[in-house]
């Protein structure tokens, strides 16, 4: 197979085709975002026009513009299932930056955030997440060899600043680090190809992200590799996370029609497999009964143990 790079990769996901234009999911011209202004909820209006915009930011393997100009991904193919079986056929998607998926999403520019996002206290202060569907654990993106020796970020903070370490804005990496304490020598990226970039052009040493999308990015790459997947501790409590799908938190009953049909999924794992095993997904990211949306919002980790 021939190896990419990881420049090679950031090329390939710069300047990407948009698929919808912003503003387009809006409840029309002076209209609310879920369209209370015509008298319709945004479900209705969904399936009214048939078309539903998801905002992506473009990590693999959860959702990206494949190289057909079509959106592929795993949230995209549980995307497809559950909105067709709500009578939403068609898929628009714009590929956006992290940090403007959920500010986008309640002006209005597009209907639902499908980008496996982390449920987390402070966003959930911002938006509304469906009930939990990818399980995480994190990595970090290392030259090949692994020359600085790291395992998982408490090594990268044990080196006393030696490491430089990239981490996306808006991640719950980032988030880590903060909690841990603080970091001086990291370099902020917007995107997981520009993380893999700064390491590979030798920016950063080590980029930290969720082990399935660092492990899809870099199989065929030569000069990175990931280290041994792991779930990090602050204070002792594992930081067990789960990503969602996001709404706007007006939007209540298309969320709970999603969820009605996402449990269809969840409720049985090979449905689940069929859907997430082609993007890298395994049992192991299936979320366990005991991982609500409720407990995460209220960043009640320790219950979760």
């Amino acid at each position: 197979m021939r190896k990419r790079t990881a420049a090679r990769l950031a090329l390939a996901t710069t300047g990407v085709l948009t698929l919808a234009l912003a503003g387009c999911a809006s409840g029309g011209d002076g209209g609310s975002a879920s369209g209370e202004d015509s008298g319709q909820s945004t479900l209705e209006r969904l399936q009214e026009e048939g078309t539903v915009t998801l905002a992506i930011n473009g990590e693999q393997p959860y959702s990206w513009i494949g190289d057909d100009g079509e959106p592929t991904g795993a949230t995209i193919a549980i995307h497809k299932e559950i909105f067709s079986n709500l009578g939403i056929d068609n898929i628009e998607v714009e590929q956006v930056d992290w940090d403007n998926l959920i500010p986008g999403l309640n002006a209005g520019r597009w209907d639902v955030v499908s980008a496996g996002m982390s449920i987390l206290p402070d966003r959930c202060e911002q938006a509304a997440f469906s009930d939990p569907e990818i399980m995480y654990t994190t990595t970090l993106a290392v030259p090949a060899g692994n020359p600085k020796g790291l395992s998982d970020l408490d090594s990268v903070l044990a080196s006393g600043g030696d490491v430089k370490l990239a981490i996306q804005s808006g991640a719950i990496e980032a988030g880590y680090v903060e909690q841990l304490g603080g970091y001086s020598n990291t370099v902020e990226v917007d995107s997981a190809a520009n993380g893999l970039e700064t390491v590979a052009s030798g920016r950063a040493d080590a980029f930290a992200l969720t082990a399935v999308s660092l492990n899809w990015m870099t199989e065929d790459m030569d000069d990175l590799e990931t280290t041994e997947a792991f779930v990090q501790e602050i204070d002792g409590v594992k930081q067990i996370g789960a990503g969602a799908t996001v709404f706007r938190a007006a939007d209540s009953e298309l969320r709970e029609a999603y969820n009605e049909e996402l449990a269809k999924i969840t409720g049985d794992e090979q449905a689940y497999l069929d859907l997430v095993e082609p993007f890298g997904f395994t049992a192991e990211n299936l979320p366990p009964e005991n991982v609500t949306t409720e407990k995460l919002c209220a960043g009640d980790l320790a219950d979760l143990q």
